[in-house]
């Protein structure tokens, strides 16, 4: 059997940014490998087209550009914001307002965002919206562990059900 449309497809792989790289930021291993369900829509496009038609035990290796991944980096998703829309209870928490923070905020229509904090000036905070792998290129090496036939169910939901299924 090879990876196709609605296949469930189990994989171990490493995530580099760049080549070159020797830090991982990213992996999932026999134990507790990524499960998906091929061609629904839940991974990049291109890491898809990549892994099309390999079978059990096959490795892989590739790498995307940012353009076939999450993107370049947008000037404009890096925004000054006013330092009392950090406020709870009219106080800052000096904990939460750190360099490099994450904070799960929202856009204008409520959809959560995550920003990191870039740099903190008087009175306001410089935070990027941009994902935080935006304008890298991914290195992923991998493994085919298993595929089987998804179910009518997992088909119809677009994704895995079962042990390994909701699994991101």
């Amino acid at each position: 059997m090879v990876i196709s449309k609605d296949k469930v497809v189990s994989l171990s792989y490493e995530l580099k940014l760049d080549k070159a790289s020797d830090e991982i930021v990213d992996q999932a291993n026999a134990d507790h490998p990524l499960v998906f369900l091929f061609g629904a829509g839940n991974l990049l496009p291109k890491f898809e087209s990549h892994i099309a038609n390999l079978k059990v035990n096959d490795s892989f290796e590739f790498s995307l550009e940012s353009d076939d991944a999450y993107g370049p980096v947008i000037e404009e998703a890096i925004v000054d914001l006013p330092m009392d829309i950090f406020k709870i209870n009219g106080e800052i928490d000096p904990g939460m307002l750190v360099v490099g923070n994450i904070i799960p905020m929202q856009d204008n229509e409520g959809r959560p965002l995550d920003g990191t904090i870039v740099a903190i000036e008087n009175d306001a905070v410089k935070m990027d919206f941009n994902h935080p792998m935006a304008g890298r290129t991914l290195h992923f090496t991998g493994k085919v562990l298993d595929i089987r036939e998804a179910t009518d169910e997992e088909i119809s939901h677009g994704h895995v059900h079962g042990p390994h299924g909701h699994h991101h």
